[in-house]
């Protein structure tokens, strides 16, 4: 009997301890669990692509989006230190509206200036990595590389801000970049007025020059970029208020 007993004694206790080993088990696969889920938890998510903007009308824009006696300012070759701010600080004086054409590397060496641009209402342009004017003899993944490169860089400088329009350099546009830049939001830009800034002329002659295009049509090209630009500064200082008398009003390019 006594013998029947510590078998069954025994038998009692090997279960017993196999129940509590299960449970340690379970306690232990359980915590293992619980931390793996708190890990992954804790765990920086994945960020979500950006979403691809709206494809445009491929055509060359020069219409204003202002119905009227309108206007387009557009602006080249920045963002630059010295004369951005300056061409800023006289489109904010006479509560006008331009559009930036800029160049990539400018915009990720000058995100400030980028920022400031979008914050004072304007609009961005594409205007390529290196402002090749012979991009439409270059092979098609070159022309791709210039614009989307750029587009990247000057919206990451401008905390993700679109850019609404690409400019080709010269205007060496070809079908194949306005179509690449239109299925990415970006409406060619083209121009009716040339300023002739970049030529080194007088404020007198940049300001003849524009005053004589402008019947040409709305679309105007100034630079912000590329040299010295006081003589646009000085000819925007003095166009702006005369645009003003002569009845135009100030709107940025169909899109």
């Amino acid at each position: 009997m006594a013998r029947g007993i510590g078998k069954e004694g025994g038998i009692i206790g090997v279960t017993a301890a196999a129940v509590v080993s299960l449970a340690v088990a379970g306690t232990l696969i359980f915590s293992g669990a619980g931390s793996d889920s708190s890990a992954a938890d804790n765990a920086q998510q994945p960020k979500k692509a950006p979403r691809a903007a709206a494809p445009v009308d491929p055509s060359i824009v020069h219409a204003s989006d202002r119905p009227g006696r309108s206007l387009n300012i557009t602006i080249d070759d920045g963002p630059d230190p010295v004369w951005t701010p300056r061409a800023l600080d006289v489109l904010k004086e006479q509560n006008v509206k331009a559009v930036f054409c800029m160049i990539g590397p400018q915009a990720k060496a000058h995100p400030d200036l980028v920022k400031r641009v979008v914050a004072a209402g304007h609009k961005l342009c594409d205007h390529t990595i290196t402002h090749n004017t012979g991009m439409a003899s270059e092979s098609e993944s070159y022309q791709s590389k210039e614009i989307l490169d750029a587009q990247k860089m000057i919206e990451d400088a401008a905390g993700g801000t679109q850019v609404e329009y690409y400019r080709a350099p010269g205007g060496a546009f070809t079908p194949y970049s306005r179509k690449l830049a239109a299925d990415h939001g970006m409406r060619p830009l083209g121009w009716n007025v040339d300023s002739k800034d970049f030529e080194g002329g007088s404020v007198e002659s940049i300001d003849a020059t524009v005053r004589n295009e402008l019947p040409n049509g709305p679309t105007v090209l100034f630079h912000d970029g590329g040299g010295d630009r006081s003589r646009t500064v000085e000819a925007l200082e003095r166009l702006l208020p005369w645009m003003k008398q002569q009845g135009y009003g100030f709107g940025f390019p169909k899109r």
